[in-house]
């Protein structure tokens, strides 16, 4: 059974899902608390509507991009604040390897509107053997 919390984030994926497909910087932006801190594809870091508007539009113009969100655990963590954690498979060009990372989210209540504060991605490949 999905939760409210599910559907929150269920929303927010779809949303973003769709403006990547488009590699739409501003409705991905849009989606962004103003004080997040956001760490992609790359080393930088970058902050607010404004760095992670400036993130999506440093990125390639691929032809085909899309994402496919799985494995996703939700936890409302506090009245206005959701933890997300999940893999995010990023398909980027039609016959390319596809880049399978792992993602975690803070979702943060503002101004009425559910919106990602804190968003990281890193390897899905083991960086230690255990």
């Amino acid at each position: 059974m999905q939760s409210a919390t599910d559907d929150i984030v269920s929303g927010i994926m779809g949303r973003w899902a769709a403006a990547f497909s488009r590699l739409d910087a501003k409705a991905l932006a849009s989606l962004y608390s103003k004080n997040a801190f956001f760490f992609g594809s790359n080393p930088n870091f970058y902050r607010g509507n404004d760095g992670v508007q400036a993130y999506f539009e440093g990125l390639p113009r691929w032809q085909s991009p899309s994402v496919q969100f799985t494995d996703v655990r939700t936890a409302q963590a506090a009245a206005d604040l959701i933890n997300v954690a999940g893999t995010a498979t990023f398909t980027v060009e039609k016959d390319a390897e596809p880049l399978i990372v792992k993602i975690t989210w803070v979702i943060v209540r503002e101004d009425g509107e559910w919106k990602i504060v804190s968003h990281h991605v890193s390897s899905n490949t083991p960086l230690i053997k255990q």
